[in-house]
């Protein structure tokens, strides 16, 4: 029975790390889409990171991209930002294995 326990349990570690992980994956890909959103906005410096910070938080809304998607989106429409909704989402998915790469690279 041990052994059982031991490999549920080792089950379970794995489970929450993959999840900690995609998670971290997932706020560095929204912090990345911020920059690229900030920099076509003009923002630089801190007003840049500030801004990818609401990126990141957006996230927190609800459940997959859509909501990170409508705060760029709404942020591009305010600013007068010419840029399609395809582009946005091709950028989200661009910065995607990007975000993984750099996560996986801190966590060594």
């Amino acid at each position: 029975m041990s052994t059982f326990d031991d490999r549920e349990r080792a089950e379970e570690a794995r489970y929450a790390f993959d999840q900690e992980t995609q998670f971290k994956v997932m706020a560095r890909r929204n912090k990345l889409l911020g920059l690229w959103a900030a920099d076509l906005m003009g923002l630089t410096g801190s007003d840049a990171e500030a801004y990818a910070k609401t990126v990141v938080l957006s996230d927190l809304e609800e459940a997959g991209d859509d909501d990170v998607f409508r705060k760029v989106r709404g942020d591009f429409d305010t600013a007068g930002i010419d840029r399609t909704d395809a582009r946005i989402r091709e950028q989200m998915a661009e910065l995607l294995p990007v975000a993984r790469e750099q996560i996986l690279k801190d966590s060594k």
